[in-house]
C-alpha cells in the first residue's frame, strides 16, 4: 500500500479522533448482548431523522440497500421506468435493475454534474414510477424544482443522499425532499460508519413502516411474513459508531468547506481548470472537491509522483459499463457525462487535512499548471 504524503482520505485519523467514546459505544453494545435492531438502532434513527428533517429514519445494510428498499416500498416493478442521472456511481442503477425495473439516463448540468427538471422532463412518459434525483458531490440537486414535476405527473421522487449529508437546499436539509430518501453510511462518506451501513427517511408513515417490514424479512412481527422481503438491518455496533460521529458531522461539514474555500481561492484561474460551482439556493457539503482539466490524466500522475492521491469520480458512466451492455447505449449517446467521466479529478479533502497537505495540493497543481 502506497504512503503518501496527502492521501486522499485519512479514515484512520478520521476515526482515531473519537477513539475513548468509539470504545464505550462498543462496549455497551458488547455488554448488552444485543446486537440487531436494538436501542442504538432505534436511537441513531431518531437522532438521524430529527437531523434530516423528517419523522422516520430507518436503518439499513448498505447505501445500496436504502435505495432498493425505497423503490420496493413505492411498489417499484418489472415494467416501471425509474429516471438516474447518467453521472453518478453505479449502485444507483442497481437498485432500479434489482426491482425489475427499467434505469431511464438523463444528463446532468455540466456546471454542478447534477439532474435537473428541465432535463428529466423530457424523459417522462406513461411508465415512469419515479426520479432519482443524487445529491452528487455534496451539492443538492434540482430539489424543488424536481419535487413539483414529480408532483405534476403523479410520479415519485428519490433522492439519492449518499454524498450530501448536512447540505440544504433553500434551507431545507437533503434528505427531506423526497417522498422517501436513501443514504449511505460508508466509511468514506462526511457520516461514514465502520463497514457497510445506510439508511432511509421519509415523513410517509405507511412507506416508514412499510420499509421497516421489508428490511427484516418482509416481518412486522417475528416468524410473519407479509412481503417478499430482505435481510438488510443496520446492526447494533455500526448504529453506535454512528451515533458518536453524527454529533461531530456539523463541525465536520464545515471544516470541508473552509478547505474547499482555499482550493476556490487559490486554484482560481490556474491553467484551464475548471472549480465547483455551487447554486444560490444550495449549501455544498464538499464530499467530494472535483475540479475538471483536459491534462487530467498527466495531472494526476504528477500530484502521485508529488505524494498526493487523488480519485476520479468516475472514470466509467453506468450506460458503458459491460453490466448495462444489454441496454444498448454506446459512446457518444451521453456526451456530458462521458466528457465528464474524461475531465474530473477529485482531490483530497477532509476533516482532519492539515494546513501544509492543503498548501502542498495548492501547490503542486500550480507547477504542474506552469509546465504547460
Amino acid at each position: 500500500m502506497t504512503e503518501y504524503k496527502v492521501p486522499f482520505l485519512d479514515i484512520r485519523g478520521i476515526n482515531l479522533r473519537f477513539k475513548t467514546q468509539l470504545i464505550n459505544h462498543f462496549e455497551k453494545v458488547l455488554n448488552s448482548g444485543w446486537f440487531i435492531l436494538g436501542n442504538h438502532v432505534e436511537e441513531f434513527e431518531r437522532q438521524y431523522a430529527q437531523f434530516s428533517g423528517t419523522k422516520h429514519c430507518i436503518g439499513v445494510g448498505s447505501g445500496l440497500d436504502a435505495l432498493i428498499v425505497s423503490l420496493k416500498a413505492l411498489g417499484v416493478k418489472t415494467g416501471d421506468e425509474v429516471i438516474v442521472p447518467t453521472n453518478t456511481f453505479i449502485a444507483t442503477w442497481l437498485a432500479v435493475s434489482a426491482t425489475g425495473a427499467t434505469p431511464i439516463p438523463v444528463e446532468p448540468d455540466i456546471k454542478t454534474y447534477n439532474i435537473t427538471a428541465e432535463q428529466v422532463a423530457e424523459k417522462i412518459t406513461s411508465k415512469t414510477k419515479a426520479v432519482i434525483a443524487v445529491n452528487l458531490y455534496g451539492q443538492p440537486a434540482d430539489l424543488s424544482n424536481l419535487k413539483d414535476l414529480c408532483i405534476q405527473h403523479g410520479i415519485h421522487l428519490i433522492e439519492d443522499n449518499a454524498q450530501a449529508h448536512g447540505a440544504t437546499h433553500r434551507e431545507k436539509p437533503t434528505g427531506s425532499w423526497g417522498v422517501i430518501n436513501a443514504t449511505s453510511f460508508y466509511p468514506g462518506k462526511n457520516l461514514g460508519a465502520m463497514g457497510d451501513a445506510g439508511a432511509i427517511t421519509t415523513d410517509n408513515d405507511l412507506l416508514a413502516e412499510k420499509a421497516r417490514i421489508i428490511r427484516n424479512y418482509g416481518s412486522p412481527k417475528k416468524y410473519i411474513h407479509d412481503e417478499l422481503g430482505l435481510n438488510t438491518r443496520l446492526d447494533e455496533i455500526q448504529a453506535a459508531i454512528l451515533l458518536v460521529k453524527l454529533k461531530y458531522l456539523p463541525q465536520d461539514n464545515k471544516r470541508r468547506q473552509e478547505i474547499a474555500q482555499i482550493y476556490l481561492e487559490e486554484l482560481k484561474g490556474i491553467g484551464d481548470l475548471i472549480l465547483p460551482t455551487t447554486k444560490p439556493e444550495n449549501t455544498h457539503v464538499y464530499h467530494l472537491f472535483v475540479i475538471r482539466t483536459k491534462f487530467r490524466d498527466d495531472l494526476q500522475k504528477f500530484l502521485r509522483q508529488n505524494g498526493i492521491d487523488t480519485i476520479i469520480h468516475y472514470p466509467i458512466p453506468p450506460h458503458l459499463q459491460k453490466a448495462y451492455k444489454h441496454l444498448g447505449y454506446r459512446k457518444g449517446d451521453f456526451p456530458i457525462s462521458e466528457e465528464l467521466s474524461n475531465t474530473v479529478l477529485s482531490l483530497p479533502i477532509y476533516p482532519t487535512m492539515e494546513q501544509w497537505q492543503i498548501e502542498l495540493v495548492v501547490d503542486t497543481i500550480k507547477r504542474f499548471f506552469n509546465r504547460q
